[in-house]
């Protein structure tokens, strides 16, 4: 709709730059290119799919949107795009990045937006998670579950969600869509596409495109690049799962650590998830798509060298697509390939700087994730349906 395209056009198409400090450094045969999502008003790829749900709640006549954040990225687009059309906008807050990351919240404060850290004690669920483990550091599953409650009771609001579902995923693919046409200007077609992987939104908005040649018979290796210590991908069964923690989501289909997982508080907030996109599941369990992970500190290191070499300072998301291209970009000079590798730089890090000083400072390490831990919560889908699985 023409109301959506005019909010669109404030940065959109977002650029597509060739890495070439970052090729340097490296001394790789690979070319690099980024699409830079950084640009947007909120400063990540969030508004893209904000813009249109924030539009056809209005057409709807809501008055009120409730959602959940976890590093504050789409809670800041949100009430940035509830501004424009004139929605009131409540955000609950996964309380470790509430505390870690101060200036999120007050981006979504200076668009209108009302910001609670959770769990907190305005909600049932929040109230109930809390009197089990008064120091919870939260999760965005729970989060969800309270914006869920926040708007099931309450008049006239709804509640949106970011990432994992389709529509999200189809809004994003806007970013893969014009890469492509990006590429095709620069004369390029990519070998790798690479991206963070959290709940979906900013790898498949980059990769669904690319997915469909590879399904039509290209040969590009697709790789989705998760934290370690949330291994939702590398680790998790595909199984039905419900999306928050207090189980009043519907059932989805999806790679999971179970809904009742919290998982450790790395600085990549929009990472944190204990589900994936069905999409992205499928597309997984098809072959489609290789996914991968790496651990906290080698995301750090990577989004140092990327900043130094390209002057860009990538939010602690973005540097898990950072460093795995770095790895495939050294995996081409090992192999004497010249590769053309994509990646997603899918926000800027301006406002997580607090995490590049923890980063300075030696507070920040790599989280082990034993399987224990996994086993147990993924006890609770056990009473669950199982999926068909067949590809």
């Amino acid at each position: 709709p023409e109301p959506v395209l005019d909010k669109y056009a404030i940065w959109r198409p977002a650029p597509l730059f060739r890495a070439e400090g970052l090729e340097k450094a490296l001394d790789t045969p690979a070319k690099i290119y980024f699409k830079n999502e950084g640009v947007s008003p909120a400063g990540s790829h969030k508004p893209n799919t904000a813009i249109a749900q924030a539009y056809y709640n209005k057409e709807a006549g809501t008055r009120r949107i409730t959602t959940e954040t976890g590093a504050g990225q789409w809670g800041s687009a949100l009430s940035m795009c509830c501004a424009f059309f004139g929605i009131e906008c409540k955000v609950y807050m996964v309380k470790i990045s509430f505390n870690q990351k101060p200036y999120r919240r007050l981006m979504m404060e200076t668009w209108g937006a009302s910001c609670t850290a959770s769990p907190s004690t305005e909600t049932n669920a929040g109230r109930s998670i809390l009197e089990k483990d008064p120091d919870s550091p939260g999760s965005l599953g729970m989060a969800i579950s309270e914006a869920v409650e926040a708007a099931v009771t309450t008049d006239h609001t709804k509640y949106a969600l970011g990432s994992v579902l389709n529509h999200v995923m189809i809004h994003q693919s806007v970013i893969g869509l014009e890469a492509i046409k990006q590429m095709e200007l620069a004369g390029e077609y990519p070998d790798v596409i690479i991206g963070s992987a959290g709940g979906g939104s900013n790898f498949a908005g980059l990769a669904m495109p690319f997915a469909r040649d590879k399904i039509n018979g290209k040969d590009i290796d697709i790789i989705a690049v998760e934290p370690a210590s949330c291994p939702t991908l590398t680790r998790g069964p595909f199984a039905y799962d419900f999306g928050d923690t207090v189980k009043m989501t519907p059932l989805l289909p999806m790679h999971t650590l179970g809904h009742n997982f919290v998982p450790a508080p790395i600085h990549a907030g929009g990472l944190r998830y204990h589900g994936m996109a069905p999409i992205v599941s499928q597309l997984v369990l098809d072959n489609i798509v290789r996914p991968d992970s790496v651990k906290q500190m080698e995301t750090f290191e990577a989004g140092m060298l990327f900043a130094r070499s390209e002057g860009y300072i990538p939010a602690p998301e973005c540097n898990h697509a950072i460093a795995m291209t770095i790895k495939e970009a050294r995996k081409a000079k090992e192999e004497g390939k010249e590769k053309v590798i994509l990646t997603n730089w899918s926000g800027h890090g301006l406002v997580d700087l607090a995490a590049y000083e923890s980063y300075f400072r030696g507070k920040l390490a790599n989280h082990e994730l034993p399987q224990e831990t996994i086993d147990l919560a993924l006890k609770d889908l056990e009473n669950l349906p199982k999926p068909n699985q067949a590809t």
